[in-house]
């Protein structure tokens, strides 16, 4: 399975990408494609043994629109200068044609030449003229939406596209009248109709194009933070290079003021970083020999000599990039019922425009009436605005949260979060910094401490749980060089094994020792181990306890913050842990966490969700290791700390890019916030169509209430100008 995100162009509403999805599910080899009208853009999931890339561009040609090739976040489309000089150019000819058409209803003066009723004919003429360069203007909306018809994928641009046709056909047959000296047909003439529509569809769409723009604005900061060249240091000697010149291994220079170039590791000097953009973390970070620097952070303070790690596509911008564009392609629920609804909507307006029109005609209504009331239904009703109503406040809110340090890759999530009443936590690492220490020994061995905790450490730099790190601290700290370790086992959830100069070595909870069918003879110190909130470690040599570890972590900053305000809005709180059940409760009590769930093995933390979720809790998960990736997939929504594994941040659906548990809140708020705003936006667009729909059909017209297609066009503008303004408020 394959992966691609393709730029699409051609597309207007949400009939349009919702067409286009549909026509691409269908096809063989692709497993799915997600389309985004905002970003005006195709997530395609596809098998590469049966498509490639250009047979994939043939199936969106083949569906009335065109692929730029693959999305990249840094080309920007130099549009808006070309739109704006068009623009500026057919107001000018708006106003001309009303000028011409209703000048006289005002009593403004108008040249004899072209005057309506004095010489009808060049007055049409004059009005052809002026529309034709309109049709020019919006010939794509007509080509679209023609093509979208053919293709059964009715959209907003065939129901403008019939309207304009239908009128300019029956001003062109009204102009053969008048040639034919029937002059009263000049007060049947509707081609500023056909132009002024044109000109408040096109007026949508700048307009459209700048707020999407907007909405863009977090995706293209994060792209542009990174500089465009940097110092590397050959031979002794500084050369400055483009980003793309350098490679894995370089070593990059950083002065103070200097934006950092890649992803590396600091190999001298020391700087106050500002990580903000990228983390979220409003405060420098100091950063010394050792430390990871991220690319598009900035040297405050300092001079740095750091190794380039991870460059290109590699780079934590690259992937933060990646999956803030990826997440606006998924689809929440309620995005989902919205094109649905407008899937089904162009249809029927065509359908009611279709009966409108006849019945007008069975009434006795003048031809005229009946092709302006058949205009003003297909305009009034274009779903532009119900179309952007979900995904405008979506890419809005995923900006948000990148700018924050919290990642989401599904759009789903912003809908789940404020569905949430549990929270679940892992504790080491998690709740605590995983930095962790030895705090006591009980040593039961003729071996000296130093030998014992090498012994021990030998085995644990062959782990990759956060204890290990206690160890290999230990072992640096003390300049003592690890032993061999033969047969090295992980037992998932109990612990590890090895052998040592031929002596088999067993490390691990309390469990590993029932495991093993092992006597616990040291129940007492165990305990007053547990009681001082330490994580403990049994060293069993040859099926015997040769010692008992006591393993102390730091509880992370304004946890017990965090744990209250989760509180006090009703959801409840859980620490989910495999440590030992006394050492997790006194952590738990420190912070406000009332519930505990401890010595659980990996495979029973899923276990445990599940029954959370059976029991109808809305669950999210936090955890940082390989041991709560399980947990994190199966839970409604999983948080991974950036300081977790790999294995855990991909089964996640969220990631924290500060380690700040706090941004739970602020994701749960911001989820809360979007979710209020896309109903508001529904509401609004729903409303003007049942609003609208009505008057454009006349129903009111016994008490004086009426529109014609111009009216209808700009008051489509102003349920979209609703809509966006709406969305934008998100950002604030």
């Amino acid at each position: 399975m394959k992966k691609t995100l393709l730029r699409i162009d051609g597309m207007t509403c949400s009939a349009c990408s919702n067409g286009l999805e549909k026509h691409l599910n269908k096809q063989e080899g692709i497993l799915n494609a997600s389309v985004n009208l905002v970003m005006a853009n195709a997530l395609i999931e596809y098998d590469e043994t049966i498509l490639d890339i250009n047979q994939i561009e043939q199936f969106i040609k083949k569906a009335g629109f065109k692929s730029l090739g693959l999305y990249d976040a840094k080309i920007k489309e130099n549009k808006n200068n070309k739109q704006k000089i068009q623009f500026i150019i057919f107001t000018i000819l708006a106003v001309v044609l009303l000028y011409i058409s209703m000048g006289h209803m005002m009593g403004l003066p108008i040249f004899n030449f072209i005057d309506m009723h004095k010489n009808p004919l060049n007055y049409t003429i004059a009005l052809l003229i002026l529309t034709i360069f309109f049709m020019i203007y919006g010939f794509d909306i007509i080509k679209n939406g023609i093509k979208n018809l053919i293709h059964k994928a009715p959209n907003m641009d065939t129901l403008v596209g019939i309207g304009v046709i239908s009128s300019l056909l029956y001003s062109l047959y009204s102009m053969f009248m008048i040639t034919r000296g029937y002059n009263e047909y000049v007060h049947q003439l509707y081609f500023e109709t056909s132009a002024v529509v044109i000109y408040f569809i096109k007026l949508g769409r700048y307009v459209d194009g700048i707020s999407k723009d907007k909405t863009k604005e977090a995706i293209r900061k994060l792209v542009q933070i990174t500089p465009n060249k940097a110092k590397i240091k050959i031979n002794g000697e500084e050369k400055e290079v483009t980003l793309d010149e350098i490679k894995k291994g370089d070593i990059v220079i950083s002065q103070a003021g200097d934006k950092i170039a890649v992803d590396g590791e600091i190999i001298e000097g020391k700087a106050h970083i500002d990580e903000a953009l990228i983390t979220g973390e409003s405060k420098p970070v100091n950063k010394t020999i050792g430390n990871k620097v991220i690319a598009g952070s900035l040297n405050f303070d300092g001079y740095l000599e750091y190794k380039a790690e991870k460059i290109g596509k590699e780079s934590t911008i690259s992937q933060i990039v990646s999956l803030v564009v990826e997440a606006t392609n998924t689809k929440a629920p309620i995005a989902k019922v919205a094109d649905k609804v407008s899937g089904y909507f162009v249809p029927i307006v065509i359908i009611i425009s279709i009966i409108t029109f006849i019945t007008y005609l069975i009434l006795g209504f003048e031809v005229s009436e009946a092709v302006s009331t058949f205009v003003t239904v297909l305009v009034v009703a274009c779903p532009c605005a119900l179309g952007l109503a979900t995904p405008l406040a979506i890419v809005v809110s995923e900006g948000v949260c990148a700018s924050k340090g919290i990642l989401v890759k599904k759009s789903e999530t912003l809908e789940n979060a404020e569905k949430i009443n549990t929270v679940v936590f892992d504790k080491t690492g998690t709740l605590t910094y995983g930095t962790l220490k030895i705090s006591k020994i009980y040593n039961y061995s003729n071996l000296e401490e130093k030998q014992l905790v090498q012994l021990v450490g030998s085995l644990e730099t062959k782990s990759t749980h956060p204890i290990s790190k206690a160890f290999e601290e230990y072992l640096k700290k003390n300049k003592i060089q690890p032993l061999e370790v033969k047969e090295f086992k992980n037992i998932s959830g109990l612990g590890i094994t090895g052998k040592i100069d031929d002596k088999e070595i067993i490390l691990g909870n309390i469990k590993i020792l029932e495991h093993y069918s092992i006597e616990n003879k040291n129940k007492e110190d165990e305990e007053k181990l547990a009681t001082e909130g330490n994580s403990i470690i049994y060293v069993v040599e040859n099926k015997k306890i040769i010692a008992i570890i006591g393993v102390n972590d730091i509880i992370r900053e304004d946890i017990e913050k965090v744990i209250k305000k989760l509180n006090n809005n009703n959801i409840e709180t859980i620490m989910l842990t495999g440590d030992n059940e006394q050492t997790a409760k006194i952590i738990a009590k420190k912070i406000g966490i009332k519930t505990v769930i401890a010595n659980v093995m990996p495979t029973e933390k899923a276990d445990k969700i599940k029954e959370l979720k059976k029991h109808g809790k809305r669950v999210m998960m936090c955890g940082d290791g390989i041991n709560d990736s399980p947990a994190l997939a199966i839970s409604d929504i999983g948080i991974s700390v950036n300081s977790g594994t790999d294995i855990a941040r991909d089964a996640s659906e969220v990631i924290l890019m500060k380690n700040d548990l706090s941004k739970i809140i602020e994701l749960i708020n911001i989820s809360k916030k979007t979710i209020r705003n896309i109903k508001q936006n529904l509401f609004w667009a729903f409303f003007y169509n049942s609003l609208m729909l009505p008057i454009s059909i006349g129903l009111l017209k016994p008490i004086g209430i009426s529109i014609n297609p111009m009216i209808a066009g700009i008051s489509m503008v102003f349920s979209s100008l609703t809509v966006i303004g709406n969305s934008l408020r998100l950002k604030k």
